[in-house]
């Protein structure tokens, strides 16, 4: 057996979630968000060379040898499939890679708050699915696509830089494109995804202003669009598609995204009293007539208290999420502290006591 078939065999025993490896160093493995050094020899450079020839495909090696980075996907066969991440770091090759589970992941196993079955329904619109790196973004958007591929006849085009989950078509048709292999690149993939007629767009990443035009063209006419972006709340993934732009233009992005944003979701992995070791925490901000004003007015740091106060239009603050968790027993209420937003507030509410908009105690 191969050194790379070892590690990946020991990292799928111990469900670990990534693997990192560079020369001078023992593989490390992270296990519900622990990082554990093997028990293995430390990898030499000549370990790690061989592992790279081994794993990372022609078109990756010229993107790495071009930039120093790459990211690609592979499958091990009898073993799993991984997104891996090749980069430099003090002049060693160094790799992350993350395991990408078989089987696409339900609401149900992901333990998402009921409140997100309502965006497999959606038909126009931009969808965001936003948090740090390792916040469960990928299998979110995968649980709602798989949703609406069991439950609706629509054409769905992806564009990926990897492909992450592999769907079969159910009611709906699905073409997954990975960027290095099915097209040159995200621009020439978004170039021409409007002449391929889709109903509903997944675009792996809110990265640049030909992504972020390409899916507010979409959602102006008519399609639904998901994307992820590395915001921690929703105000900041707004910011951040703004920021991608001069600041001459900011101005006309945001009153784009105001019209044509549908929901973000915003992510963060709590640790968790239950057998998959972590638990989402999440904020869901729909565009309801008071957000989409805010967003108009550049008032985006009121959007937490819209979120807040919005629960009846189905809108989740992450500490209510973190309530929520607490009270079923499956994150402690010491780890809820940590997370949430507020600690003030959630300990409050958690003694019964809740503030309206105007910080006045509700009855």
């Amino acid at each position: 057996m191969s050194l790379i078939n070892q590690i990946t065999k020991i990292a799928i025993d111990h469900e670990a979630s990534d693997i990192h490896l560079k020369a001078g160093a023992p593989p490390i493995l992270r296990i519900n968000s622990e990082l554990n050094p093997l028990d293995l020899p430390d990898l030499s450079n000549e370990d790690m060379d061989t592992i790279i020839n081994g794993i990372v495909p022609n078109h990756s090696k010229i993107a790495f040898a071009e930039s120093n980075e790459a990211d690609f996907s592979i499958d091990m066969l009898d073993i799993g499939r991984f997104r891996v991440n090749l980069f430099v770091g003090k002049g060693k090759s160094t790799i992350a890679m993350r395991h990408v589970k078989s089987d696409i992941p339900t609401f149900e196993t992901l333990n998402l708050p009921s409140e997100i079955n309502r965006i497999a329904g959606l038909r126009r619109g931009i969808v965001l699915i936003a948090g740090i790196t390792g916040s469960g973004k990928s299998s979110t958007i995968a649980a709602i696509l798989n949703q609406i591929n069991k439950t609706r006849y629509s054409r769905i085009i992806t564009i990926e830089d990897p492909v992450e989950y592999n769907f079969k078509d159910n009611k709906s048709i699905i073409t997954q494109r990975e960027v290095g292999i099915d097209t040159k690149d995200f621009h020439s993939a978004l170039k021409s995804l409007m002449r391929q007629d889709p109903d509903i767009i997944f675009i792996g990443e809110m990265r640049d202003q030909v992504s972020i035009n390409a899916a507010l063209l979409a959602a102006e006419t008519g399609h639904l669009v998901f994307s992820t972006i590395h915001a921690a709340t929703s105000d900041a993934a707004i910011n951040r598609m703004m920021d991608v732009f001069p600041s001459a233009e900011q101005d006309s992005v945001r009153l784009a995204i105001a019209s044509c944003m549908n929901t973000i979701v915003c992510q963060r992995l709590v640790p968790a009293n239950l057998p998959v070791g972590v638990v989402p925490a999440v904020e869901i901000m729909l565009n309801t007539p008071t957000v989409k004003k805010n967003i108009e007015l550049n008032r985006l740091t009121t959007l937490s208290t819209a979120i807040s106060t919005g629960r009846q239009d189905g809108m989740l603050s992450f500490d209510q999420s973190i309530y929520r968790l607490i009270k079923k027993g499956w994150i402690s209420e010491a780890d809820g502290m940590k997370y949430a937003t507020s600690p003030e507030s959630l300990k409050m509410n958690l003694q019964g006591i809740f503030l309206d908009n105007q910080n006045k105690i509700l009855g």
